[in-house]
């Protein structure tokens, strides 16, 4: 496994949905970048998220890992908990790659995703769903 990838979810109105952004040059994604050496996933997880929308949350539930069939990637799926109540949208300004600015929101898991999203992140979204079921998760 060399890629994390931290999920926050949150149910509004019975609707499952999962925080996502806008990158400005590739498309919408999900949160995810590279587990460092001898970094743990729950670790990168954390970090990745912070680094890439601000958030500072922890480890709740491991999900699994995908083959991304791209690049030799594995990813690995933590649902991580925050405590708060975070907002529809908003954006956060990278301090990586020359800096970006992420615009946030959040996907209906029950909603096919538009063409705006990175091919790579439909099979990881299709991922969550199906290990999100399988592992009977519940979000309150």
């Amino acid at each position: 496994m060399n890629k994390a990838c931290p999920i926050i979810l949150r149910k509004i109105r019975d609707e499952l949905e999962i925080l996502a952004f806008e990158h400005p040059l590739a498309g919408n994604q999900l949160v995810k970048g590279s587990i460092e050496k001898d970094e743990l996933l729950a670790d990168a997880c954390i970090r990745e998220l912070a680094e890439e929308s601000g958030l500072a949350a922890r480890p709740h539930s491991f999900l699994g890992v995908w083959n991304a069939n791209f690049d030799n990637q594995e990813w690995g799926f933590y649902v991580m908990e925050y405590d708060g109540v975070l907002p529809d949208s908003w954006v956060f300004h990278t301090a990586d790659d020359g800096g970006h600015i992420f615009k946030f929101f959040w996907q209906p898991l029950n909603q096919h995703l538009d063409g705006n999203w990175h091919l790579l992140f439909g099979g990881a979204v299709d991922f969550i769903r199906q290990a999100l079921i399988a592992n009977k998760f519940i979000v309150r």
